[in-house]
Protein backbone atom coordinates (compact mmCIF):
# COMPACT_ATOMS: atom_id res chain seq x y z
CA UNK A 1 0.00 0.00 0.00
CA UNK A 2 2.83 2.34 0.81
CA UNK A 3 4.48 1.66 -2.54
CA UNK A 4 1.21 2.25 -4.40
CA UNK A 5 0.56 5.49 -2.55
CA UNK A 6 4.10 6.68 -3.23
CA UNK A 7 3.67 5.89 -6.95
CA UNK A 8 0.39 7.75 -7.01
CA UNK A 9 1.99 10.71 -5.29
CA UNK A 10 4.91 10.72 -7.72
CA UNK A 11 2.50 10.42 -10.70
CA UNK A 12 0.48 13.34 -9.44
CA UNK A 13 3.52 15.45 -8.92
CA UNK A 14 4.86 14.61 -12.40
CA UNK A 15 1.52 15.50 -14.03
CA UNK A 16 1.18 18.75 -12.09
CA UNK A 17 4.73 19.87 -12.73
CA UNK A 18 5.03 18.72 -16.36
CA UNK A 19 7.06 21.23 -18.34
CA UNK A 20 6.25 19.51 -21.66
CA UNK A 21 2.48 19.99 -21.48
CA UNK A 22 1.79 22.86 -19.11
CA UNK A 23 -1.81 23.68 -18.28
CA UNK A 24 -2.83 27.02 -19.78
CA UNK A 25 -6.57 27.57 -19.28
CA UNK A 26 -7.96 30.40 -21.39
CA UNK A 27 -9.47 33.45 -19.79
CA UNK A 28 -12.13 35.19 -21.91
CA UNK A 29 -12.79 38.00 -19.44
CA UNK A 30 -11.91 41.62 -20.15
CA UNK A 31 -8.22 41.96 -20.90
CA UNK A 32 -7.82 38.20 -21.29
CA UNK A 33 -7.61 35.96 -24.33
CA UNK A 34 -9.03 36.92 -27.73
CA UNK A 35 -12.54 35.62 -28.29
CA UNK A 36 -12.77 32.71 -30.79
CA UNK A 37 -14.25 33.39 -34.23
CA UNK A 38 -17.96 32.69 -34.47
CA UNK A 39 -20.33 32.54 -37.39
CA UNK A 40 -22.53 35.60 -36.89
CA UNK A 41 -24.52 35.13 -40.09
CA UNK A 42 -27.71 34.38 -38.18
CA UNK A 43 -27.39 37.67 -36.26
CA UNK A 44 -26.78 39.92 -39.29
CA UNK A 45 -29.62 42.08 -40.54
CA UNK A 46 -29.36 41.20 -44.22
CA UNK A 47 -30.65 43.51 -46.98
CA UNK A 48 -34.24 43.06 -48.09
CA UNK A 49 -33.40 41.57 -51.50
CA UNK A 50 -31.27 38.85 -49.87
CA UNK A 51 -34.06 37.98 -47.42
CA UNK A 52 -36.54 37.81 -50.29
CA UNK A 53 -34.22 35.54 -52.28
CA UNK A 54 -33.88 33.12 -49.35
CA UNK A 55 -37.60 33.16 -48.57
CA UNK A 56 -38.42 32.52 -52.24
CA UNK A 57 -36.04 29.55 -52.29
CA UNK A 58 -37.66 28.03 -49.19
CA UNK A 59 -41.17 28.62 -50.55
CA UNK A 60 -40.29 26.88 -53.82
CA UNK A 61 -39.21 23.84 -51.81
CA UNK A 62 -42.29 23.83 -49.57
CA UNK A 63 -45.09 24.62 -52.03
CA UNK A 64 -46.27 22.06 -54.56
CA UNK A 65 -45.56 23.56 -58.00
CA UNK A 66 -47.19 22.44 -61.27
CA UNK A 67 -45.11 20.74 -63.98
CA UNK A 68 -45.11 23.81 -66.24
CA UNK A 69 -43.25 25.73 -63.51
CA UNK A 70 -41.21 22.82 -62.17
CA UNK A 71 -39.58 22.16 -65.58
CA UNK A 72 -37.48 25.30 -65.15
CA UNK A 73 -35.73 23.67 -62.18
CA UNK A 74 -34.36 20.94 -64.46
CA UNK A 75 -31.71 23.04 -66.20
CA UNK A 76 -28.56 21.83 -67.91
CA UNK A 77 -25.77 20.73 -65.62
CA UNK A 78 -22.14 21.76 -66.08
CA UNK A 79 -21.15 18.79 -68.24
CA UNK A 80 -24.19 19.07 -70.52
CA UNK A 81 -23.76 22.82 -70.96
CA UNK A 82 -20.09 22.65 -71.95
CA UNK A 83 -20.73 22.34 -75.70
CA UNK A 84 -23.46 24.99 -75.59
CA UNK A 85 -21.21 27.47 -73.76
CA UNK A 86 -18.51 27.04 -76.40
CA UNK A 87 -20.99 27.94 -79.14
CA UNK A 88 -22.38 30.86 -77.13
CA UNK A 89 -18.87 32.19 -76.58
CA UNK A 90 -17.96 31.94 -80.26
CA UNK A 91 -21.19 33.51 -81.55
CA UNK A 92 -21.84 36.00 -78.77
CA UNK A 93 -23.63 39.13 -79.93
CA UNK A 94 -21.63 42.28 -80.48
CA UNK A 95 -22.09 45.27 -78.21
CA UNK A 96 -23.51 48.59 -79.36
CA UNK A 97 -20.03 50.10 -79.50
CA UNK A 98 -18.72 47.24 -81.65
CA UNK A 99 -21.69 47.52 -84.02
CA UNK A 100 -21.23 51.31 -84.31
CA UNK A 101 -17.54 50.82 -85.09
CA UNK A 102 -18.39 48.24 -87.78
CA UNK A 103 -20.97 50.59 -89.35
CA UNK A 104 -18.48 53.47 -89.31
CA UNK A 105 -15.85 51.31 -90.96
CA UNK A 106 -18.29 50.39 -93.76
CA UNK A 107 -19.27 54.04 -94.21
CA UNK A 108 -15.60 55.13 -94.37
CA UNK A 109 -14.91 52.44 -96.96
CA UNK A 110 -17.82 53.66 -99.06
CA UNK A 111 -16.63 57.28 -98.80
CA UNK A 112 -13.14 56.24 -99.88
CA UNK A 113 -14.54 54.36 -102.84
CA UNK A 114 -13.25 50.96 -101.70
CA UNK A 115 -16.63 49.58 -100.68
CA UNK A 116 -20.34 49.71 -101.43
CA UNK A 117 -21.41 50.71 -97.90
CA UNK A 118 -22.93 47.37 -96.94
CA UNK A 119 -21.71 45.65 -93.79
CA UNK A 120 -20.37 42.12 -93.90
CA UNK A 121 -22.91 39.73 -92.37
CA UNK A 122 -21.69 37.76 -89.39
CA UNK A 123 -23.39 34.96 -87.53
CA UNK A 124 -24.44 36.12 -84.06
CA UNK A 125 -26.91 34.73 -81.57
CA UNK A 126 -30.26 36.52 -81.47
CA UNK A 127 -31.75 37.58 -78.15
CA UNK A 128 -34.78 39.34 -76.76
CA UNK A 129 -38.18 37.84 -75.98
CA UNK A 130 -40.13 39.42 -78.85
CA UNK A 131 -37.36 38.88 -81.40
CA UNK A 132 -36.80 35.23 -80.51
CA UNK A 133 -40.56 34.55 -80.46
CA UNK A 134 -40.85 35.90 -84.00
CA UNK A 135 -37.92 33.73 -85.14
CA UNK A 136 -39.54 30.64 -83.58
CA UNK A 137 -42.88 31.33 -85.27
CA UNK A 138 -41.09 31.81 -88.60
CA UNK A 139 -39.07 28.60 -87.96
CA UNK A 140 -35.81 30.45 -88.43
CA UNK A 141 -34.46 29.54 -84.99
CA UNK A 142 -32.38 26.36 -84.85
CA UNK A 143 -31.79 26.18 -81.09
CA UNK A 144 -33.49 28.20 -78.33
CA UNK A 145 -31.80 28.90 -74.98
CA UNK A 146 -34.20 29.87 -72.15
CA UNK A 147 -33.01 31.22 -68.79
CA UNK A 148 -34.17 29.22 -65.78
CA UNK A 149 -34.39 32.01 -63.19
CA UNK A 150 -36.63 34.54 -64.95
CA UNK A 151 -38.86 36.62 -62.66
CA UNK A 152 -41.81 36.64 -63.13
CA UNK A 153 -41.85 33.13 -64.61
CA UNK A 154 -44.97 33.97 -66.67
CA UNK A 155 -42.71 35.72 -69.20
CA UNK A 156 -41.24 32.45 -70.46
CA UNK A 157 -43.54 29.73 -69.10
CA UNK A 158 -45.17 29.30 -72.55
CA UNK A 159 -41.92 29.19 -74.56
CA UNK A 160 -41.21 25.43 -74.14
CA UNK A 161 -44.71 24.59 -75.40
CA UNK A 162 -44.23 26.87 -78.41
CA UNK A 163 -40.86 25.27 -79.21
CA UNK A 164 -42.38 21.79 -79.03
CA UNK A 165 -45.25 22.82 -81.28
CA UNK A 166 -42.88 24.28 -83.90
CA UNK A 167 -40.50 21.30 -83.47
CA UNK A 168 -37.53 23.49 -82.52
CA UNK A 169 -34.99 22.19 -79.94
CA UNK A 170 -34.75 24.20 -76.75
CA UNK A 171 -32.64 24.06 -73.59
CA UNK A 172 -33.07 25.61 -70.15
CA UNK A 173 -29.91 27.48 -69.15
CA UNK A 174 -29.05 27.92 -65.51
CA UNK A 175 -28.48 31.66 -65.14
CA UNK A 176 -29.98 34.70 -66.84
CA UNK A 177 -27.03 36.94 -65.91
CA UNK A 178 -24.54 34.48 -67.39
CA UNK A 179 -26.65 34.24 -70.53
CA UNK A 180 -26.61 38.04 -70.71
CA UNK A 181 -22.80 38.02 -70.95
CA UNK A 182 -23.08 36.32 -74.35
CA UNK A 183 -25.77 38.73 -75.59
CA UNK A 184 -23.94 42.01 -76.08
CA UNK A 185 -22.79 42.20 -72.44
CA UNK A 186 -26.36 42.64 -71.23
CA UNK A 187 -27.09 42.66 -67.52
CA UNK A 188 -29.57 39.79 -67.92
CA UNK A 189 -31.13 37.99 -70.87
CA UNK A 190 -34.38 36.05 -70.83
CA UNK A 191 -33.99 34.00 -74.01
CA UNK A 192 -31.59 33.67 -76.93
CA UNK A 193 -31.39 31.51 -80.05
CA UNK A 194 -29.12 30.38 -82.87
CA UNK A 195 -30.24 31.01 -86.44
CA UNK A 196 -27.08 30.24 -88.44
CA UNK A 197 -23.56 29.03 -87.67
CA UNK A 198 -20.41 28.64 -89.71
CA UNK A 199 -19.86 25.44 -91.66
CA UNK A 200 -17.19 24.28 -89.24
CA UNK A 201 -19.62 24.39 -86.30
CA UNK A 202 -22.61 22.65 -87.90
CA UNK A 203 -21.64 19.30 -86.35
CA UNK A 204 -21.23 20.84 -82.87
CA UNK A 205 -24.63 22.54 -83.15
CA UNK A 206 -26.29 19.30 -84.29
CA UNK A 207 -24.82 17.50 -81.28
CA UNK A 208 -26.28 20.10 -78.90
CA UNK A 209 -29.64 19.93 -80.71
CA UNK A 210 -29.77 16.13 -80.33
CA UNK A 211 -29.06 16.48 -76.61
CA UNK A 212 -31.77 19.15 -76.32
CA UNK A 213 -34.36 17.01 -78.10
CA UNK A 214 -33.62 14.05 -75.81
CA UNK A 215 -33.52 15.99 -72.52
CA UNK A 216 -36.27 18.57 -73.08
CA UNK A 217 -38.42 18.26 -76.22
CA UNK A 218 -39.04 14.50 -76.09
CA UNK A 219 -38.85 14.13 -72.29
CA UNK A 220 -42.48 13.70 -71.22
CA UNK A 221 -41.58 12.87 -67.59
CA UNK A 222 -40.18 16.36 -66.91
CA UNK A 223 -43.40 17.92 -68.27
CA UNK A 224 -45.63 15.83 -66.00
CA UNK A 225 -43.64 15.89 -62.77
CA UNK A 226 -44.83 18.11 -59.94
CA UNK A 227 -42.24 19.92 -57.84
CA UNK A 228 -41.90 21.11 -54.28
CA UNK A 229 -43.65 19.50 -51.33
CA UNK A 230 -40.39 19.14 -49.37
CA UNK A 231 -40.93 19.92 -45.71
CA UNK A 232 -38.33 21.27 -43.29
CA UNK A 233 -36.16 19.09 -41.06
CA UNK A 234 -38.25 19.74 -37.95
CA UNK A 235 -41.49 18.86 -39.74
CA UNK A 236 -39.94 15.73 -41.24
CA UNK A 237 -38.85 14.61 -37.77
CA UNK A 238 -42.33 15.26 -36.33
CA UNK A 239 -43.94 13.24 -39.13
CA UNK A 240 -41.47 10.39 -38.61
CA UNK A 241 -42.23 10.24 -34.86
CA UNK A 242 -45.97 10.35 -35.57
CA UNK A 243 -45.69 7.47 -38.04
CA UNK A 244 -43.71 5.40 -35.53
CA UNK A 245 -46.39 5.98 -32.88
CA UNK A 246 -49.13 5.00 -35.32
CA UNK A 247 -47.30 1.79 -36.27
CA UNK A 248 -46.79 0.94 -32.59
CA UNK A 249 -50.49 1.52 -31.94
CA UNK A 250 -51.46 -0.70 -34.87
CA UNK A 251 -49.12 -3.42 -33.58
CA UNK A 252 -50.81 -3.29 -30.14
CA UNK A 253 -54.29 -3.57 -31.69
CA UNK A 254 -53.23 -6.52 -33.84
CA UNK A 255 -52.24 -8.45 -30.72
CA UNK A 256 -55.85 -8.62 -29.48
Amino acid sequence: LGAMSSRARTGKSKKAGSALFPSRPKNFRIGGDVQPERDLGRFVRWPRYIRVQRQRKVLKQRLRTPPSVNQFRMALDKAEARGLVKLLTKYQAETRAEKAARMKEAADAKAAGTGNGTMEYKNFIKYGLKHVTTLIEQKKAQLVVIAADVEPIELVIWLPALCRKMDIPYVIFNNKSRLGEFCGKQKTTTVACFTRVDEGDVAALEEVKEMAMAKFNNNTDSRRKFGGGIMGLKTQEKLRIREEKMRAEQAKKSMY
